[in-house]
């Protein structure tokens, strides 16, 4: 049953945004429960298996001989990619009606077209209707049917980073689909990393974007550490071979489920771990889970981040910014204030902090659209706002 979702904060602003109809759904399936122990004992908060909801029409972007920015080069790079809906054009024949779906580390578009989005994003009278709006989910690079290690390059694959994932997203909407602006983006985690690029790296090409769980400035702190766990488990490993293992590395399946907690809300978990026996069964199931994810595929996705800081680039942005993060993500805590510190220098930039309790799923709460989908329809009403319109804030 949805929870109702109720703004922490609205900063930025000088009038309240008015509450709108249920939005965005970006569901990401749990996998099978562990038998003898109860679903709800089970964290959901897991990007893998997604069942499709939503018809789209999938491609493959080839690009030759890509050069990435630490100066390698791919004799081929394929960005594979699914859109929705029709493009509408003005009277000079370009796209008005484009959005772009990010989606979060280790997952990919198929996830955001997944049964529950179809239903509360992208069915008719929804928000992004597909009737309404071209919609385009790309697979980033190094992540689904796109380049990555595991195609067979393993360690061999280019040290990618989010602004090579940006401009191969770019070239995808503006090459490959030939759309010179995109109405909006939505972003998720990486993918909301990835949209505060977007707005800095092509500010002429974005007319509005909604990160959802990250923050504008570079990854420090708990963040980081967690992020270079996880590599350490793997590239310390003697299992791991450099990356030529042939079977899951030890050390990643014991790190995944440290990589489950962290993004999971405490008091979720403190509702639905009340023994021994549900948090051996939470590890052994993110265990299982780490044995369907290609370990050099993650290692390279966390690693991706290194080169992603936005901060010093804020106060360029033109686009219009609804940033979206939750009270309970110990990940990205909110504790350390860092949308009011830095959202005041965006030119047209608010953001909401949505509390959350033992039914939302920290970090992961993004994988659980229909927890806070309301805000994606006031985002899209702040996009069709004219410019020069400011709302104010809402009490916290």
């Amino acid at each position: 049953m949805p929870l109702p979702t109720s703004p922490r904060a609205l900063l930025s602003s000088r009038r309240a945004l008015s509450p709108l109809a249920l939005v965005l759904v970006l569901g990401c399936a749990s996998s099978r429960p562990l038998e003898g122990v109860r679903a709800e004992h089970i964290s959901t908060a897991a990007p893998f298996r997604a069942v499709p909801g939503l018809v789209a029409q999938e491609g493959d972007a080839v690009f030759k001989d890509h050069r990435f920015r630490d100066g390698s080069v791919l004799p081929e790079v394929r960005l594979h990619y699914a859109t929705a809906g029709t493009p509408r054009r003005d009277a000079k024949g370009r796209v008005t009606n484009a959005v772009l779906l990010l989606h979060w580390t280790g997952s990919s578009g198929e996830v955001l077209r997944s049964q529950p989005f179809a239903d509360a994003l992208f069915a008719p009278g929804k928000p992004l209707d597909a009737a309404k709006f071209f919609l385009i989910f790309p697979d980033s690079i190094g992540h689904g049917r796109s380049s990555k290690p595991s195609d067979g390059l393993r360690s061999r694959f280019p040290a990618y980073g989010y602004q090579d994932m940006v401009e191969l997203q770019h070239r995808v909407v503006t090459e490959t689909l030939g759309i010179a602006r995109l109405h909006a983006i939505v972003g998720l985690s990486m993918g909301g990393m990835n949209a505060w690029l977007w707005s800095e790296m092509y500010p002429d090409d974005v007319g509005s974007v909604m990160p959802i769980v990250s923050l504008p400035t570079r990854i420090t702190g708990r963040n980081l550490l967690w992020r270079r766990f996880v590599s350490h488990q793997i590239r310390n490993d003697p299992e791991w071979k450099g990356g030529h293992y042939t079977a899951p590395p030890r050390g990643w399946l014991e790190a995944f489920p440290v990589f489950r907690m962290l993004l999971d809300g405490v008091p979720h978990l403190q509702a639905t771990i009340p023994d021994p026996a549900a948090a051996d069964a939470f590890i052994r199931e993110a265990i299982a889970q780490a044995a369907r994810t290609d370990a050099n595929d993650l290692l390279y996705s966390l690693e991706s981040s290194n080169d992603y800081d936005p901060e010093p680039a804020l106060g360029r942005i033109r686009a219009k910014v609804f940033a979206l993060n939750f009270s309970d993500d110990e990940f990205i805590p909110v504790s350390l204030h860092a949308l009011e510190r830095l959202m005041p220098r965006v030119a047209q930039g608010r953001f909401v902090i949505q509390e959350g309790n033992e039914r939302s799923f920290g970090h992961f709460t993004q994988a659980h659209p229909g927890l806070w989908a309301e805000h994606v329809a006031a985002f899209l009403a702040y996009a069709e706002e004219e410019s020069g319109s400011h709302p104010s804030p809402s009490s916290r």
